[in-house]
């Protein structure tokens, strides 16, 4: 079995505004129509003030990463999936127009158990971190072919 095409201190980040229309087609497609993330005057009166994301909108900007992170690194006879994230924490609310900059960076790499584990952490244009996690890879042997 090959080593696999992955090293502790790899690193990808992407930056992106997050638009009205990000967080409005997120909640169409979800059906997560809280006033948190729709609703402006609801948001006026509360402690925050305005519209914020959905966290499991930074969940799929992760996402993005792990998948960005595998550019060019291939494992013959090999399939990376993705076993999930651990320990997802939303620390500061991320709102609609803040700029966002994921970095996810490779901190272990299991070659017995064919995996890697990775930190992440979600920044704003204030460097403030607003969300962080884990996320789990495990490349998986495919079928021979006959």
């Amino acid at each position: 079995m090959n080593d696999l095409p992955i090293s502790v201190g790899d690193q990808v980040t992407f930056s992106k505004t997050v638009s009205e229309s990000d967080v409005y087609l997120f909640a169409g497609i979800t059906g997560d129509l809280s006033p948190n993330h729709v609703d402006a005057e609801f948001m006026r009166h509360t402690a925050y003030g305005k519209r914020m994301a959905h966290g499991a909108l930074l969940v799929g900007y992760m996402s993005h990463c792990s998948t960005a992170i595998l550019v060019n690194k291939n494992s013959p006879g090999e399939t990376p999936v993705s076993l999930g994230y651990d320990r997802i924490r939303f620390i500061a609310p991320v709102f609609i127009g803040d700029t966002i900059t994921v970095t996810y960076r490779i901190e272990s790499v299991d070659q017995v158990k064919r995996e890697s584990r990775a930190a992440i952490a979600v920044r704003n244009q204030d460097d403030q971190v607003c969300a962080v996690a884990t996320h789990i890879l495990r490349w998986v042997s495919n079928p021979t072919q006959k």
